[in-house]
């Protein structure tokens, strides 16, 4: 599971089956201060997140289908929730 923002949307004509009635997010990871961050990348979304979000990722292949109840998914990310708030102490 990672935190990562909302910063875009991907629109498709064509789709395989296992994304239907979801959207593709582009989101960035988000890193401690000082830190690399790791290239944005697509995520499925299960959450009905938007841009400006901070959002909860499973970035396991196995995990992804079993949320989505689809052993064939074509997924590796998912948006598993919206993020209300973070603290770090």
């Amino acid at each position: 599971m990672i935190l990562a923002k909302v910063i875009g949307t991907v629109v498709t004509t064509i789709s395989h089956q296992g994304f239907k009635r979801r959207r593709l997010l582009v989101v960035q990871p988000l890193v401690m201060e000082g830190e690399k961050a790791d290239d944005d990348f697509v995520a499925l979304d299960a959450s009905h997140a938007g841009i400006g979000d901070t959002v909860l990722i499973n970035r396991e292949g196995g995990g992804t289908r079993q949320v989505l109840r689809d052993p064939d998914a074509p997924v590796i990310s998912l948006i598993v929730g919206i993020v209300d708030s973070v603290y770090i102490g």
